[in-house]
């Protein structure tokens, strides 16, 4: 990811900054769930013995439905690929600037995304010499890749009307793709797991195995990172991008610009109810709908971290966050590398015997979080960040 130096208007209209301190925050706040502070409330819930209303709700809020459906937990994954989109304008539009040739920010670009692909097979299969019928090829920083590569592309090539087009095209593309076709034997518009285009697709294309196998096999039926579904995912890297340019332009107002993210997010969050009729809200697939739902959110926190950082200069409290925020993939990609819990257990297993059943597994799963955290703000003290 991009990384550059902050900067702050001093005006209600902008200079152009060259970071915005929000991004930093939200991509913190979005990380800090996969760093495992979804296991306070695992914990919390079972030191309440599923009893508690409060901390059951919110445990299944951060768990993925089966299938259709939309939960909390749903939201990390995209909004860290349209947080990738908005630094575009702040990254790669500064090269543009500079006066870089489209030419040579392709092949940044393309070269970024590779990378992201490699390391995803990393996350997936480890450094270990195996079967091709054995890796896993879909995953999370590979579609991150895939999607943000083409995203930038068409954000080098083509006007920012043009990318509101680009946006629709793919999604209204997709969306008349799995509802006309389906996989042999099924009828158009299947959406099941068995049944749907785009997991046949990933079976034709994909080599390896997929992530879901069909019930009682090791054959692969779907992947939630297929190849496939990566389609409408590059709509959500357009849509950060987008944003970035809104956030970057000078023209307008801060609080314009909040009101435009609150406004359009609004209206997405609306399409995607009406359109979840016909076409369901579904992370596995990637649904167009999946996509306006949770770019509607992703809007409306983008906007909220930018009105109370960038826009009321409320900065202080950030520091927790923007240390996760500027290391996210190296945090995300140690649990392969380092033992955490071991880490973890070695450091504060006397604080969970102190406490005692059932609360000393949830003490355990706050110093988790904590012992990454004071991992990675050692390497912000010494300005250290795995820059992609």
């Amino acid at each position: 990811m991009a990384q550059t130096t902050t900067a702050q208007a001093t005006d209600d209209f902008d200079s152009t900054p060259a970071r915005l301190l929000s991004l930093d925050a939200l991509r913190g706040f979005d990380m800090l769930w996969i760093m495992g502070a979804d296991e306070i409330f695992y914990t919390m819930k079972e030191a309440t013995h599923g009893t508690s209303t409060f901390w059951n709700a919110l445990a299944n809020q951060f768990t993925h439905p089966d299938w259709n459906g939309f939960h909390a937990y749903d939201l990390i994954f995209p909004l860290f690929l349209f947080m990738a989109g908005v630094s575009t304008p702040f990254s790669v539009g500064r090269e543009l600037e500079k006066g870089k040739t489209r030419g040579q920010l392709v092949w940044r670009v393309v070269k970024r995304g590779l990378i992201l692909v490699l390391l995803g097979l990393i996350a997936n299969n480890g450094l270990k010499i195996q079967p091709i019928a054995d890796i896993r090829f879909g995953s999370v920083l590979g579609r991150i890749g895939i999607a943000y590569m083409f995203a930038n592309i068409i954000y080098l090539y083509a006007t920012e009307l043009w990318q509101m087009v680009w946006f629709w095209v793919f999604l209204v593309g997709y969306y008349l793709l799995l509802k006309f076709t389906s996989a042999p034997g099924f009828h158009a518009g299947d959406l099941t797991p068995q049944g749907n285009f785009a997991s046949y697709m990933d079976r034709t294309l994909l080599p390896g195995h997929l992530y879901v196998p069909y019930p009682g096999t090791k054959i692969g039926m779907h992947d939630p990172e297929g190849l496939f579904s990566t389609i409408p995912a590059i709509s959500t890297g357009l849509l950060g991008i987008l944003t970035g340019i809104l956030l970057k332009k000078t023209t307008l107002s801060q609080n314009g610009k909040v009101v435009r993210m609150v406004f359009v997010g609004a209206a997405f969050l609306i399409l995607a109810q009406v359109w979840n009729y016909d076409f369901p809200i579904n992370k596995n697939l990637w649904s167009s709908s999946f996509v306006l739902n949770v770019g509607g959110i992703s809007l409306w926190l983008m906007a909220l971290f930018y009105y109370i950082i960038d826009v009321k200069g409320y900065k202080k409290w950030t520091l927790f966050f923007r240390v996760i925020g500027m290391n996210s993939i190296l945090i995300y990609m140690s649990g392969h590398f380092i033992k955490w819990n071991f880490t973890n257990n070695s450091l504060f297993g006397w604080l969970a015997h102190l406490a005692g059943e059932p609360y000393g597994a949830v003490l355990m799963a706050l110093t988790f979080v904590l012992v990454k955290w004071l991992f990675l703000y050692y390497l912000y003290q010494k300005k250290t960040f795995l820059r992609v």
